[in-house]
């Protein structure tokens, strides 16, 4: 089939885009960028303009008529669909005393950082699973999960997920469990307190390759590795005295998609810039600083949350000269390793 214009002549586009078909070179300049440009931008969302709302919708909506009461971190380069940076998600989630948040599973991995509140339990796969803030739990993916909360008070975390690239890789399941939640079938925290030890590892469990199988990094035992490290190491350059969470029986992230992270700025510290083709997404456990990114200033507080898109230069900075900043983060880094295109470089 043939497109002939008014002159007689073939349009020879207009016929070829009715197959189906499209010519290279009028898109390979964007399809084939000198450098990576991302869609996510530089943006903070500050925890003390947001909890007003999340307690009002507490207030106004019950958790059967949300199910997950959550307000979404939504870039605002990113917003169709909504996500926090390229293939991550970050949102804050808020359970009232007395409430139980329906069990289900879905394919995307998942995580929770506690924020502030006591007595909220998570229960994964038959574990209860207990909050506390500044610990760490993981949710993998197709793991069943629910939450209840017994104590008194809000109960506030931090939800990080990698749905944006579950969904784009068009490999998303979700199912409801058959009861709002699970029994508990297994001790409670027993994930956590075989692998709290140090180095050792029980032998009597078949290691997981993919996943870690800890449910809780309690913030007793990274506090207590932040504190035993001191001054005495130099860190990083970038980022301070960095540490992983790990994977007990790989030693690398606690879920392939996903690497969580905790760092300390001490006091003063001024970090150099560099850039990496990974994304990030910061929380503030506890400090107030800087952070530029490529010209763009975020100024942080305790709790607040800011997106570094991957392929952007980036630089920390503690304004206090006496008080550490502690900043939790994930980063979708294991993907880029994967796949072999990870990058770094300094970027003075």
């Amino acid at each position: 089939m043939t497109t002939e214009t008014t002159s007689g002549t073939t349009d020879h586009y207009e016929a070829i885009g009715k197959l189906g078909a499209s010519p290279l070179w009028r898109y390979y300049g964007e399809l084939f960028t000198a450098e990576p440009r991302s869609k996510a931008v530089p943006h903070l969302w500050s925890y003390d303009d947001l909890r007003p709302h999340m307690l009002h919708f507490a207030d106004a909506l019950s958790l059967e008529e949300a199910e997950r009461r959550v307000l979404m971190l939504v870039n605002p380069g990113m917003t169709e669909p909504p996500a926090t940076v390229n293939s991550l998600y970050a949102g804050i989630q808020i359970i009232l005393p007395g409430e139980t948040a329906q069990a289900h599973r879905h394919t995307a991995n998942a995580f929770r950082f506690i924020i502030e509140g006591e007595g909220a339990c998570t229960t994964v796969n038959g574990e209860r699973v207990h909050m506390s803030p500044g610990d760490l739990l993981l949710t993998p993916g197709w793991h069943w999960h629910d939450h209840y909360h017994e104590g008194d008070g809000p109960m506030m975390w931090l939800d990080g997920l990698d749905y944006p690239l579950i969904n784009a890789l068009e490999a998303g399941f979700f199912q409801l469990y058959d009861q709002r939640s699970q029994r508990a079938e297994r001790p409670d925290d027993l994930s956590s307190r075989q692998f709290i030890h140090g180095r050792l590892n029980p032998l009597w469990l078949q290691p997981d390759q993919v996943n870690s199988p800890i449910g809780n990094y309690p913030w007793s035992e990274t506090h207590k590795a932040l504190n035993g490290i001191g001054d005495d190491a130099t860190g990083s350059r970038y980022d301070g005295v960095v540490l992983e969470y790990s994977n007990p029986h790989t030693g690398g992230p606690v879920m392939p998609t996903i690497s969580c992270r905790i760092s300390r700025l001490r006091p003063g510290f001024d970090g150099a810039a560099h850039r990496h083709t990974a994304g990030t997404i910061y929380h503030v456990v506890s400090g107030e600083g800087r952070t530029e990114v490529d010209g763009t200033v975020l100024e942080w507080g305790e709790k607040d949350v800011f997106a570094v898109p991957g392929w952007t230069a980036h630089r920390h900075r503690n304004r206090s000269n006496s008080a550490d900043a502690i900043l939790m983060s994930y980063t979708n880094e294991p993907v880029h390793r994967a796949l072999g295109v990870y990058r770094e470089e300094l970027a003075e």
